[in-house]
């Protein structure tokens, strides 16, 4: 059997526990692969080379031989596989098949672990999970229509952003393998999965029961119309977002025009939301000529919401275009339908005005301040290209907390509350050799988003002193008097640049922490 052809029938999850208790034993595990393979075969994996794990797994334990079977796809004598397997239930369930005298898998298991160290394990399409989901047009093929692809980059960065708060509700829309609805599980009482794609739902099931993980309602259809006018706590979508001509692959071409399938899914997403509950989303949006690209976000942002918008990345049209026929496979086929393809790329974005493409986060929340009017919204939409720190949900909760206290904080405000250095910050002073004063001093976030802020001396020495102790007033009139400033003038000038500090998580506010009211006394005044 071709690893291109889908197979007749998906497995049945009726033995999946004794599958699951087979696979732990043998240590087929994140960690147990590490073990095995060594850390080079093991990153090799990541770059979709898999000649260093067949090298590794030349044995027979039954290790080995399940990293062949479902890691790397490798048919395998039937003695050996009933000796690492319960041989007679993987084939009835479906798992693996048999031709003459040698047994072969008909899905994907790659070991997955979770944010607790949980042993998960995702399903996905032979041949679409090695690697991660780096396109399912590899080996030579183009892509199937309905493939399923497993773990790959942007499904683990979605997870790693997700707000992980205990709730009653969430949706994974588009759930394509399962893998958020996985992670929605371990904290949300009821998890609903859809996909267009009918076989996702099937293969959420299976992620969902090998990974001994409750299980969630699948439904089939398109965006929100499956869940007619439920509303959630949480939604999270990887959505086919690619920018594409035509909607050819399911997994990954939206099939609208442009970037429409992400902007209606942000815009719906308001009104599926309760109070105080978050959508997070994966998306591409053109840069239009003409149009500033943050405009064309903000006009996503549904009402009643704040959002968070985050561009990590951004590809000219022709960078882009290569990348999506390489992921499908096009670029092995014949050079002529290669071209052509190219061209017809070009032509939907010349017709459209789209010089780039951008790649990044949304977050929406739903926020009853704000659609009752009594606070602006908070949008932010901000390009952030360099390294950042996962799991960023806490970072992203965070990020939402500081807006409702900025929001119901003016100068005055700030200047009579107490704040503390977050503890992951650093100082670094610049300058040249041998200076008596830095040019100027940095400070710098060591995890989240890492950012770095300028300062000058006086925010220097102000987050210095913070340690929760003393208003903001009152440090900054000891600063006065120390540097020789009139605490007036201070007392006018640096509340924005407090704001600034709060607002990017290099202050935090005393009653973020422990809800302590500020001494008597401390009233800024």
């Amino acid at each position: 059997m071709s690893t291109t052809s889908l197979p007749p029938r998906l497995p049945v999850p009726a033995h999946a526990v004794r599958l699951r208790e087979t696979l732990l034993a043998a240590d087929f595990t994140a960690d147990g692969l590490l073990d095995l393979l060594g850390a080079p075969a093991y990153a090799a994996l990541a770059r979709s080379e898999t000649v260093p794990a067949l090298r590794a797994t030349r044995g027979d334990s039954a290790l080995e031989t399940l990293v062949r079977l479902f890691l790397l796809q490798r048919s395998v004598g039937h003695e050996r596989a009933a000796a690492a397997l319960p041989l007679d239930e993987a084939l009835a369930d479906g798992w693996v098949v048999r031709e003459d005298d040698t047994v072969s898998a008909t899905v994907d298991i790659r070991p997955y672990g979770g944010p607790d160290g949980e042993d998960w394990f995702i399903v996905s399409d032979l041949g679409c999970a090695v690697g991660g989901a780096g396109g399912s047009g590899k080996d030579g093929r183009q892509a199937e229509e309905a493939v399923v692809l497993g773990v790959g980059g942007a499904s683990t960065t979605l997870a790693g952003i997700t707000v992980r708060t205990p709730v009653a509700s969430a949706l994974d829309l588009g759930t394509g393998s399962g893998i958020q609805a996985l992670h929605a599980a371990q904290h949300t009482t009821l998890v609903t999965a859809t996909d267009l794609n009918p076989r996702a739902l099937d293969f959420t099931r299976l992620t969902l029961a090998l990974s001994g993980a409750r299980e969630a309602e699948l439904l089939t259809g398109s965006l929100f119309e499956p869940v007619d006018g439920d509303t959630y706590d949480l939604i999270v979508s990887n959505p086919p977002f690619v920018i594409s001509p035509g909607a050819r692959l399911t997994y990954r071409d939206g099939g609208m025009g442009g970037d429409d399938l992400c902007r209606t899914l942000v815009q719906q997403s308001g009104e599926r939301l309760n109070d105080g509950g978050y959508a997070q989303f994966l998306a591409n949006w053109q840069h239009v000529d003409g149009e500033e690209w943050q405009d064309r976000l903000r006009s996503w942002v549904p009402a009643g919401c704040d959002a968070w918008i985050v561009q990590r990345e951004v590809q000219d049209v022709t960078q882009y275009a290569e990348l999506w026929l390489r992921d499908s496979g096009d670029h092995r086929g014949d050079p002529d339908a290669y071209g052509e393809a190219y061209g017809r790329w070009l032509d939907e974005f010349e017709a459209r005005g789209t010089r780039a493409v951008g790649f990044g986060w949304i977050t929406i929340r739903r926020n009853p301040a704000v659609a009752s009017g009594a606070v602006e919204p908070s949008i932010v939409v901000e390009e952030w290209p360099h390294p950042v720190e996962q799991p960023l949900g806490p970072t992203v909760r965070a990020h939402f907390e500081r807006q409702d206290y900025l929001r119901t904080h003016d100068d005055a405000s700030l200047l009579a509350d107490r704040f503390t250095l977050a503890p992951e910050v650093v100082q670094e002073q610049v300058g040249l050799p041998g200076a008596e004063d830095p040019e100027h001093v940095v400070l710098r976030q060591n995890r989240g988003m890492r950012r770095a802020t300028r300062v000058d001396h006086v925010g220097a020495g102000f987050a210095g002193v913070c340690d929760g102790t003393l208003s903001a007033g009152r440090i900054l009139d000891a600063i006065g008097q120390l540097m020789g400033e009139d605490p007036v003038i201070l007392r006018d000038r640096t509340p924005q640049a407090i704001r600034l500090l709060v607002e990017e998580g290099f202050l935090l506010p005393v009653g973020d922490q422990d809800g302590a009211p500020a001494p008597e006394g401390e009233d800024g005044a």
